[in-house]
């Protein structure tokens, strides 16, 4: 059975910029019909730039995207989350935690952060098992925060459906690939939805 259509998607930033960075609206602009919410991290709208620790930053995503849903008028689980790097990491986070899990339609990663630049062994993959749901991975070849193989070898922990894309010969930050992430988007966002 095919997944229920999605209702709306909440995106989030990366650590080193905002809601408005012109990636994020690029993405944003590839779930085009849907509604989107591109959302600031609680330091952001402070004006640090350091980021919090992961727990407030998790509380973040699940308050934006409950009360996103309860706008629309729909559960969570109508709602696709995401977003660039660490922004991403943090939704995945939120779905998997096992005492408050977020309930959503589905998870869009770009530039999954797997770890510190030339440090692969410190990998952010202990909540991976706890991500049941279908979920779009996005990031460049050249990423030095996760090779492709390093990504796959890690996401095979992931009980759901995960699709890759890679964009050839690009780094973390996917410069000049807009159009090609983008496309991914909107042929995986909305099953049975046709791609260009």
């Amino acid at each position: 059975m095919a997944p229920r259509r999605p209702a709306g998607v909440v995106l989030f930033p990366g650590s080193g910029s905002s809601a408005g960075h012109p990636s994020l609206v690029s993405l944003a602009a590839a779930f085009a019909p849907l509604p989107v919410l591109r959302a600031d991290f609680p330091y952001r709208r402070a004006g640090r730039s350091f980021p919090d620790r992961a727990p407030v930053l998790v509380q973040c995503v699940r308050d934006e995207v409950r009360a996103f849903a309860v706008s629309l008028g729909v559960p969570t689980s109508r709602i696709i989350i995401g977003g660039r790097s660490m922004g991403g990491r943090m939704c995945s986070m939120a779905v998997a935690d096992d005492d408050d899990p977020l309930r959503v339609a589905g998870l869009v990663l770009v530039s999954y952060p797997l770890h510190p630049p030339g440090k692969p062994g410190s990998g952010r993959t202990a909540h991976l098992p706890g991500v049941g749901v279908r979920t779009l991975c996005i990031s460049g070849t050249r990423d030095t925060f996760g090779t492709p193989a390093e990504l796959r070898r890690a996401f095979r922990r992931v009980p759901g459906d995960v699709t890759w894309h890679f964009v050839e010969g690009k780094g973390h930050d996917l410069k000049r690939a807009d159009d090609e992430v983008a496309a991914a988007v909107r042929s995986w966002a909305v099953p049975g939805r046709p791609r260009g």
